[in-house]
């Protein structure tokens, strides 16, 4: 089967993952940290304190998610959307009208788990599980909907300062959410239950079986892989989160910093496709050993960057590695452990992805507040993901040679 017919003949399952991972900006750091200035200009916060405040909700939000992330192995889709979207809406309003720090925390928790977790979430186990041969492919077309996302709103909300108060966005960002919603549930009328979709041993991982969560919490591959998993999220979170300070500390007006991110996307939505295919041709192996080394490459460029046509390379960089971030990991999860049980094994990787960008917002901050810039911490950074590829060269290396040697399904696509 072709691309186009793949595409032609399962449009409407793949439009779902696109809407569900578009919906969950609202819950991502490069969304809510475009509110960076007047969330602590309104509650009185350093960028420690904010930073602080937002690793706090992050990191409790990873807890649960956790957990609710296996919902995805037991009910569908729909049923899980039905809660999520309408969820999600009202907790964007609740940041319009909320008065107090308290309500912040709860709220910024709320945004990351429905938004970040539970739609990213529904997005890839839905792709995972009902697409086998093309599932690389079903997953970078998903993941478009993020890209999309991730190149209009910095853009576009930095343009509604300019003409409405901030909590007066919060309610404006409520409404795609509810136009989507109709839109979903009716592309998804017709969805594939978890319990309907017939395992085949091509789609089972590592010695040939279907790995528990359990299981892969006990397995050598997971620990090693585990700064791979927490190092984007983490300090690719970071990077979002003080986008204000960055382009104070290199004195570039703030819109034209974030004119960059659309650059960004707009390269992480070629390498996305080109990366989703070259998994299905490839697997997930040969690409996971070696996609760390261009985010160490961009943070590199990016610190040392003194003009922002610098810093456009760098951000070229970082959207080669983003596109590639979009569909690897679940694909490995997928490859390695079988997709018997991704929902509740893409639930452990979520909590770590959560974690980590509740880390990097809390880490950064406080070395900011300590006087050290997060241009400088980005040195430290680049370090850290060339060590971290390295480990997962090694963990690769030994974990492939227990690879069915039939690993993909005829069935899906």
């Amino acid at each position: 089967m072709s691309h186009l017919e793949f595409l032609r003949e399962n449009v409407r399952l793949l439009s779902v993952g696109g809407l569900l991972s578009f919906s969950s900006s609202y819950g991502q750091t490069f969304f809510i940290a475009i509110f960076a200035a007047q969330i602590m200009g309104t509650y009185g916060l350093s960028d420690g304190q904010w930073g602080g405040i937002y690793t706090l909700s992050t990191t409790s939000s990873a807890i649960v998610m956790f957990w609710a992330g296996g919902l995805a192995d037991i009910f569908r889709v729909r049923a899980l959307a039905w809660i999520v979207m309408p969820g999600l809406a009202l907790v964007c309003l609740a940041m319009a009208a909320n008065p107090t720090i308290v309500g912040l925390i709860v709220i910024v928790f709320l945004l990351r788990l429905l938004g970040q977790g539970m739609m990213t979430q529904l997005a890839v186990v839905a792709m995972a599980r009902w697409f086998a041969v093309r599932r690389g492919l079903a997953l970078s077309i998903s993941a478009l909907g993020l890209a999309v996302g991730t190149a209009t709103f910095p853009v576009v909300v930095a343009s509604l300062f300019g003409i409405m108060p901030w909590r007066a966005v919060w309610v404006l960002s409520a409404v795609p959410l509810m136009l989507t919603f109709p839109v979903i549930l009716w592309l998804l009328s017709a969805e594939r239950t978890p319990q309907s979709h017939i395992e085949t041993p091509y789609a089972a991982g590592m010695d040939g079986r279907h790995w528990t969560r359990s299981e892969v919490l006990r397995s050598r591959l997971f620990w090693m892989l585990f700064p791979m998993i927490l190092g984007p999220s983490a300090w690719g979170t970071a990077l979002f989160f003080q986008q204000v300070h960055i382009a104070a500390v290199k004195g570039w007006p703030l819109v034209d910093y974030l004119a960059l991110i659309p650059l960004l996307a707009a390269v992480s939505i070629v390498s996305t496709v080109i990366s989703g295919q070259a998994i299905d041709r490839f697997g997930s192996a040969r690409l996971a050993t070696v996609y760390l080394l261009p985010i160490a490459l961009a943070f590199l460029v990016i610190g040392l960057a003194d003009s922002l046509a610098m810093a456009a390379v760098g951000m070229v960089i970082l959207g080669i590695a983003y596109g590639i971030q979009a569909t690897l990991p679940t694909a490995i999860w997928a490859e390695f452990f079988g997709t018997r049980h991704i929902g509740a094994i893409k639930a452990v990787s979520a909590s770590v992805m959560v974690l980590g960008s509740a880390a990097g917002p809390g880490i950064s901050g406080a070395l900011i507040d300590f006087g050290l810039t997060f241009p400088q911490q980005m040195i430290g950074i680049c370090a850290y993901f060339v060590a971290a590829n390295l480990l997962v060269w090694v963990a690769i290396r030994e974990a492939r040679t227990h690879l069915p040697l039939v690993t993909a399904s005829p069935r899906l696509g």
